[in-house]
């Protein structure tokens, strides 16, 4: 991808840039994803249209960008847990859909960055799943409980 005279890899793009403004779609996301369950009659039906449509997407996508470097017959050989991931996200969807209503969307938002946070400690400090090792230091535990306490207090105040 060429942008202003640069060439970068596409998959430079997935950085933080990128996230930031995921965090913000995020939001949109299950605001839409709400409205269409209202529409379908029950939530999950909207998570369920989400990840249909996202699916197709996602599969045109990766055939243009990814193309002959996809080793689909990869598939059969991986460990059940690399399957995981399309459960979790499945389930995360489907609980924030379930408890925007309930709690707001705010509340939603930041305490599912604030578990990402946890969650992403922990899979630092241990390398789980091939990950490098990061140990979690004093200051890295401090800005997590920094994060928990202001999901708590857009939940709660």
């Amino acid at each position: 991808v060429a942008l202003a005279g640069q060439t970068w890899r596409i998959e430079a793009l997935l950085d933080d840039q990128l996230m930031d403004v995921g965090l913000v779609y995020w939001e949109g996301l299950v605001g839409v994803q709400d409205a269409a369950g209202q529409r379908l009659g029950h939530p999950l039906a909207g998570a369920t249209l989400s990840f249909i449509v996202g699916t197709a997407f996602l599969v045109v996508v990766t055939a243009v960008l990814a193309g002959k470097q996809v080793n689909s017959g990869a598939v059969s050989s991986m460990p059940p847990l690399l399957f995981l991931g399309g459960i979790l996200g499945a389930l995360y969807v489907s609980l924030s859909i379930w408890l925007t209503p309930k709690i707001g969307i705010g509340a939603v938002i930041a305490l599912g960055i604030a578990g990402q946070v946890l969650a992403s400690l922990a899979l630092d400090h241990y390398g789980l799943l091939n990950l490098a090792v990061r140990e979690i230091t004093p200051g890295r535990l401090s800005g997590a409980v920094m994060v928990v306490a202001g999901s708590l207090m857009v939940r709660y105040l």
